[in-house]
């Protein structure tokens, strides 16, 4: 056999392609990950940020799918109890709610009981959550429950016409930080781990792949590899006709999801599921201690995906959802930030890109070297998708030692997942100088890396240059050189959410530092 550079090269950094580059070198694998822009850069930091089995895919009758995700709840959760927590989710029920719904479900329950046409009523939502339950074999997350919104205090601020509603589990993620931990733990078993390093062409050369680059500095560089994945996210189908040259009668559905964060709409830590007339569901989730984040929205996307964003009236489709559920109603005015994503949905042939398929697609071509075409996919399932990925690989792999990454920690994840107050209570007994807050946002961002990031600091001084929000320089220091942060955007808005409480001349400032950090390096 031809010698090859790397035994793997995959294009793409975000959720998919770092899952896979982790599980790859975890298997004695080695292997090269090329991102053209930031990890995590487009849709894999534009989720509603759960780790969740998706509800309303039952009425799609997507039972494998859920049963998949369901069960990588906590398979995550344990792995990486720091940026990972569970959630409950109250469900307000409206018995004269009607819905403009189009599901299979609801089509079948037309058929059955032509009374309830345009209704979801409390035995099937209830008997939905139930199958919720068991599907996942869940160890740690709570079950559902009934609540009484008359007293309990998640119907204090919703309308009065709401007093019944059922209460169940899912888990957030950070998902910038999720890619990012991926990306680390690949590299220290191995992996190369390529930013800011667009892949300008791929062509097999003999039982080899040729992948030519060009890096941040401009210049060119070939690597050849035995097995290319094409985990391009929006991009797949681009990076299968323009770099690679070869025509497919795959290609995924662009789906653009928004989210809308406004101040603060409530005063507990639970989120709200809400249905809408027009089949639809948004979540209303506590976010960052002072805001809540709404969404998400399902519209065709047209054009590049990097200019996605959150069209005024999709912002006024989320506000009016809300309102018809909040007291107070959801205006423009309450938006402080807005984010959107374009889902790379593989293309099912459906009408909807609500109905469009959640599920992934790995596509073989080993007609020569072999190519691995991710499509679709979800934060939930990454996992799994990677070991799906290694596992249809197996046959043009040149070793295996099979799957290995459930249970095993992202690095700072190395406790366990009903120790987080204690790992910030740690925190502040060995450094007194950080204030509770502080400690519990290092804590959530680097778990028991944080210690590292501290690294001994007796006084708040000791961490270099204050930016506000608690961000230090001994902090950018750590993200430039354990996580490849390279821009401002990459520090408070991905790898952390900090520019929901910076000022533009603090982000400015730390604009600044990165630059004068890439001079310092290139001299």
């Amino acid at each position: 056999m031809t010698q090859a550079d790397t035994d793997i090269f995959i294009i793409g950094g975000g959720v998919n392609g770092c899952g896979i580059a982790r599980d790859a070198a975890g298997r004695s694998l080695s292997v090269v990950l090329a991102e053209k822009d930031d990890l995590a850069g487009a849709t894999s930091s534009a989720s509603t940020k759960l780790f969740h089995g998706g509800l309303r895919y039952l009425e799609y009758f997507e039972i494998r799918l859920v049963r998949e995700s369901l069960h990588e709840r906590e398979v995550l959760l344990s792995a990486m109890p720091h940026i990972s927590w569970p959630m409950r989710f109250v469900l307000p029920y409206d018995p004269e709610m009607r819905f403009d719904a189009h599901t299979p479900a609801a089509h079948l329950l037309a058929r059955v009981m032509p009374w309830m046409k345009g209704r979801r009523p409390a035995w099937m939502i209830r008997a939905g959550l139930a199958l919720y339950d068991a599907l996942g074999g869940r160890k740690i997350l709570p079950g559902t429950k009934t609540l009484d919104l008359t007293r309990d205090v998640a119907g204090r601020p919703l309308k009065p016409g709401f007093a019944k509603a059922f209460e169940y589990s899912d888990v957030w993620v950070e998902d910038s930080r999720l890619v990012v931990l991926n990306a680390r733990d690949a590299e220290a078993r191995g992996a190369r781990i390529l930013t800011r390093t667009e892949v300008t062409s791929a062509r097999r050369d003999g039982d080899l792949w040729r992948v030519s680059l060009r890096r941040p500095d401009g210049r060119g560089e070939d690597i050849t590899a035995r097995i290319l994945i094409n985990a391009g996210g929006p991009w797949v189908s681009e990076v299968l006709s323009q770099r690679l040259g070869i025509n497919s009668p795959e290609h995924v559905r662009l789906v653009r999801g928004s989210h809308i964060v406004t101040r603060k709409l409530f005063d507990h830590d639970r989120c709200y599921f809400f249905q809408g007339t027009d089949g639809r569901i948004i979540f209303a989730i506590p976010y960052e201690g002072d805001f809540t984040l709404i969404g998400t929205t399902d519209q065709e996307h047209l054009g590049d995906p990097s200019e996605a964003h959150c069209t005024p009236e999709e912002q006024d489709y989320l506000c009016n959802f809300a309102s018809g559920y909040f007291k107070k109603p959801v205006t423009r005015d309450d938006i402080v930030w807005t984010y959107s994503g374009v889902r790379p949905l593989y293309d099912d042939g459906n009408k909807s890109a609500t109905a469009a398929t959640r599920d992934y697609v790995l596509s073989l071509d080993a007609k020569g070297a072999p190519l691995l075409n991710v499509f679709g996919g979800k934060i939930t399932t990454h996992r799994r998708l990677a070991e799906a990925a290694m596992a249809k690989l197996g046959p043009h792999l040149p070793t295996d030692s099979g799957p290995w990454t459930a249970g095993v920690p992202l690095p700072g994840g190395d406790f366990p997942v009903d120790r987080f107050e204690g790992l910030v209570i740690e925190l502040q007994a060995e450094y007194p100088f950080l204030a509770e807050e502080w400690a519990r946002r290092l804590a959530r961002a680097y778990g028991t890396d944080a210690h590292k990031l501290l690294d001994g600091a007796r006084a708040a001084e000791d961490l270099g240059r204050d930016f506000g929000a608690t961000l230090t320089e001994a902090e950018l220091r750590w993200l430039w050189d354990a996580e490849y942060a390279r821009t401002a955007a990459d520090v408070v808005w991905r790898r952390s959410k900090l520019g929901l409480r910076m000022t533009k001349s603090q982000i400015a400032a730390v604009e600044d530092w990165m630059q004068a950090r890439h001079r310092q390096d290139a001299a």
